[in-house]
C-alpha cells in the first residue's frame, strides 16, 4: 500500500480547438474551490500558446502538480489541442508528481479515455507501481521526500545574493512572510522551494506557496499562514504590502525590508558572523548543496542551543523571558533576534 495516505485525486483539464478551457474530468472527486483554482493554474484558459509544461503549489495544505502537453498525432483526441493532468496530494515531491504525470499524459494521448488515467492511478495508489511498455514506468519508491527538499540549489541563492542572503535565513528563522517575484513560472519555482532548506531543522515545506495568483481566495488563504514563502509572477504584489514583510525581486537580485518589519529585522554582529559562514561555505567549490545545507544547520542548532541553555525549567523544556535577556546584556540587535526566534520557536514564557 505503497502511496495511500498522499495522492488525494487525479483530474483532466483540456483545450480544444475552439480555444475553451474545460474541467473535463477527476477521480475520486475534487472541491469546486479547488477546481476554479487548478484552471487558473494550468494556463490553458488564457490567450498564450505557450504552456509551462509542469507547474506545481499548494492551497489550503493540498499540494497541487499540473502537468501539460501538445496533442500530437497519431492521437485518439481529435478535437482537443492540449491537455493537463492535475494531481492533488497531502506531500511536497515535484519530481515524483511531474514523472507520474508524464506517464498518464503518455496514457491518454495514445488512448483519449479517462479510464486508463483511473487505472494507472489506482495501481499507483495501491500498488506503488504503474508499468506500461509503451507509456513508461513509474515507482513511488524511487521519490523520497528528502531528495524532494534538496533537490534546489542554496548555492545559486548564495552565488546570487552574497551577504543579503542573511535577511532570508532571518526572516526565516522568524517565520516572516516572505514575497518573491518573478515573471517566469519556472524560475519562481526553483528559487522558492529552496528557501526552506535554511531553516533545516523544521523541515517544514507547508510554508512554501510557490506560484499564487493575485486573487482573493489564495490571499485570504495565504493571510491564514504565520509565515511563508510565496511566489508570483505579476509585479503588482508590491502594491499589496501588507502581505509580506520581505520582499524578493529575482530579476533585479533585489530584497526589500518592509517598513513595518525593519524594527525585528534589525542585523547585528551575530547576523554578520550567520551571513559569513554562509556566504563562506557557498564560495567553496568543494562543498555539495548537501554540506552548505548542513553548515547552515549546524549554526542555527549551535543557536537553539544557546537559548535553550538560558532558561532551563524543570520539565526540560526552556520558557524564555525578555528579562531573561536583557540579563545577559546581549546588543540590542541580538537580543531582539532571540526573543523573537524564541516566539517562533514556542520557546517564549508568555
Amino acid at each position: 500500500m505503497a502511496g495511500t495516505p498522499l495522492m488525494l485525486s487525479v483530474g483532466l483539464i483540456e483545450k480544444d480547438t475552439n480555444g475553451d478551457a474545460l474541467w473535463v474530468w477527476c477521480y475520486p472527486t475534487i472541491t469546486a474551490e479547488l477546481r476554479e483554482l487548478l484552471l487558473r493554474k494550468c494556463s490553458l484558459t488564457g490567450e498564450n500558446d505557450v504552456f509551462p509544461t509542469f507547474v506545481f503549489g499548494q492551497f489550503k495544505r493540498t499540494w497541487y502538480y499540473i502537468t501539460t502537453t501538445q496533442v500530437q498525432d497519431p492521437t485518439a483526441l481529435s478535437k482537443v489541442t492540449h491537455f493537463s493532468i492535475v494531481l492533488t496530494a497531502k506531500d511536497f515531491n515535484p519530481e515524483k508528481y511531474a514523472a507520474f504525470g508524464r506517464v498518464l499524459c503518455r496514457t491518454y494521448m495514445k488512448y483519449g479515455n479517462p479510464a486508463k488515467i483511473t487505472e494507472g492511478y489506482i495501481s499507483v495508489l495501491t500498488n506503488g507501481i504503474c508499468q506500461s511498455e509503451e507509456n513508461g514506468s513509474f515507482f513511488t519508491k524511487d521519490y523520497d521526500a528528502k531528495k524532494a527538499y534538496l533537490a534546489g540549489s542554496i548555492k545559486d541563492i548564495v552565488n546570487q545574493f552574497g551577504m543579503e542572503t542573511i535577511i532570508l535565513y532571518t526572516g526565516l528563522m522568524l517565520k516572516k512572510r516572505i514575497v518573491v517575484y518573478h515573471p517566469r513560472i519556472e524560475a519562481l519555482q526553483e528559487f522558492t522551494r529552496t528557501l526552506p532548506t535554511l531553516t533545516w531543522h523544521r523541515q517544514d515545506w507547508s510554508i512554501l506557496h510557490p506560484y499564487m495568483h493575485l486573487n482573493q481566495n489564495e490571499l485570504e488563504a495565504l493571510k491564514n499562514c504565520t509565515g511563508y514563502v510565496a511566489g508570483f509572477t505579476d509585479l503588482k504584489v508590491t502594491d499589496r504590502p501588507g502581505i509580506y514583510d520581505v520582499f524578493v525581486n529575482l530579476v533585479e537580485s533585489e530584497i526589500i525590508i518592509a517598513p513595518h518589519a525593519k524594527e525585528t529585522m534589525t542585523m547585528g554582529k551575530l547576523h554578520k558572523d550567520i551571513g559569513q559562514l554562509i556566504v563562506q561555505s557557498a564560495g567553496d567549490p568543494e562543498k555539495s548543496d548537501g554540506q552548505v545545507i548542513k553548515d547552515i544547520s549546524h549554526k542555527t542548532k549551535e543557536i537553539l542551543t544557546t537559548l535553550a541553555s538560558l532558561a532551563p525549567d524543570e520539565e526540560g523544556k526552556s520558557k524564555i523571558t525578555l528579562e531573561i535577556l536583557k540579563e545577559r546584556r546581549f546588543p540590542p540587535a541580538t537580543e531582539s533576534f532571540l526573543y523573537h526566534l524564541a516566539a517562533a520557536e514556542q520557546m517564549l514564557q508568555i
